[in-house]
């Protein structure tokens, strides 16, 4: 889990201009170059050890019980006989100290500090899985008053030796020793300071230098910190920041455009599109753009503003902001130019939901032309294929998911 933070998502994150095939491609590479294991190994792991700990376990309760030869008289001082249960004043020793230090493994084998590096529902169930761990303790506790002291033996010499591997894997020397990467702090992600003011929590940046007031960074930094912590999954510390820059420079289009993306996918829709249409109308203030990234903003803000106006019902609306990418000239860059295909995409699949099937097929030939992979989607067209009409009408919602 220590490595899963430092991997890029399984799915393109937003103005990445990645395919899903792309973006799966990059996540594996960079999964073993980090050195991550399968995620299979995980249960593999968890197949040995446990049944191999209850076997052993459960074999030497079985030889305590069955007074196997040396049992009843190879203990040492408080627990001569390991037949028995624990008894007496010194009989909680055992039992307390191998609860202690199941708590201390969840302890150090779990970190707080590391939750807040998993996206939102990972890091729900990193945290619920923490808990259960830490709520064992109390029915081992209980468990280890009603094992013979042989078994007893056993577990807190198991346990030990599993305290000191973990407190051994926490040293960064001995890490360095036997050849494993050593965890570094993390150098973009945002974290929240606990003072709180009017304006509510503090946001701070981890970067190489040391932590930085998200305040003393300019609006072009905020937006790159802001999409960093997109792909980790934060889209309400990436909101803060945004909002940060855009209060900063409010015509900056790029913290619109993601802003708007940030707030469709999490379904506030008439927000989303006030944020979207603003970055559509700057853009437009001059004419059409004609510098690269200015044209990628643009064809990317029409679209977004598009699928959040069909989202609430305002068809007419999405299609006028759709419509805009048709009428632009073929882009030569070739990253802007695979934006405007997706766009005219996006429009075949809103003309066909509103029954102009002609103008749907004249986008999705030109689609068709660029990239050959679209040409499945013409022919079912012509056909009137249902899976196509169904396919093609949630289109755009592969955007929002």
């Amino acid at each position: 889990m220590g490595l899963c933070p430092h991997l890029p998502p399984p799915l393109p994150p937003p103005l990445s201009g990645r395919s899903f095939k792309d973006q799966i491609t990059f996540f594996l590479k960079e999964k073993q170059a980090a050195g991550c294991p399968s995620f299979f190994w995980f249960f593999a792991s968890f197949s040995v050890q446990v049944p191999c700990f209850l076997l052993w376990i459960m074999s030497i309760r079985r030889m305590s019980l069955e007074h196997h030869s040396g049992f009843d008289c190879g203990g040492t001082l408080w627990f001569q006989n390991l037949t028995e249960y624990s008894n007496g004043v010194l009989g909680p020793i055992f039992p307390l100290l191998i609860a202690g230090l199941h708590y201390s493994n969840v302890q150090i084998s779990i970190q707080k500090s590391s939750f807040q590096e998993l996206p939102d529902t990972l890091g729900s169930l990193a945290k619920g899985y923490a808990f259960y761990l830490q709520l064992l303790t109390l029915p081992i506790l209980f468990i280890t008053f009603n094992v013979p002291q042989g078994s007893l033996v056993y577990w807190f010499t198991n346990s030990s030796l599993t305290l000191i591997q973990k407190l051994c894997l926490k040293n960064p020397s001995v890490l360095k020793y036997l050849g494993l990467p050593v965890k570094k702090a993390s150098a973009t992600t945002p974290i929240n300071d606990q003072r709180s003011n009017n304006e509510g929590p503090e946001i701070f940046v981890s970067t190489k230098q040391g932590k930085i007031s998200a305040e003393n960074l300019s609006p072009k930094e905020l937006v790159a910190f802001s999409v960093k912590v997109l792909t980790d999954g934060h889209k309400d510390v990436a909101i803060k920041l945004l909002r940060l820059a855009l209060k900063k420079d409010p015509g900056c289009t790029r913290a619109l455009l993601i802003m708007g993306q940030t707030l469709l996918q999490k379904q506030e829709l008439v927000e989303a599109s006030v944020y979207l249409e603003s970055a559509v109308s700057k853009l437009l203030v001059a004419g059409h753009p004609v510098e690269v990234e200015e044209l990628d903003l643009l064809i990317l803000s029409s679209q977004w503003a598009g699928i959040a106006c069909m989202r609430q019902g305002k068809m007419d609306e999405g299609l006028f902001h759709l419509e805009r990418l048709a009428q632009l000239k073929e882009p030569e860059d070739l990253k802007t130019k695979s934006y405007y295909y997706d766009g005219l995409i996006i429009l075949a699949s809103a003309l066909l939901n509103m029954g102009r099937k002609a103008e749907a097929l004249n986008h999705l030939s030109k689609a068709a032309a660029y990239n050959p992979a679209y040409h499945v989607y013409l022919k079912q067209c012509e056909e009137d294929s249902d899976d196509f009409a169904n396919h093609l009408a949630k289109g755009y919602e592969r955007f929002v998911s």
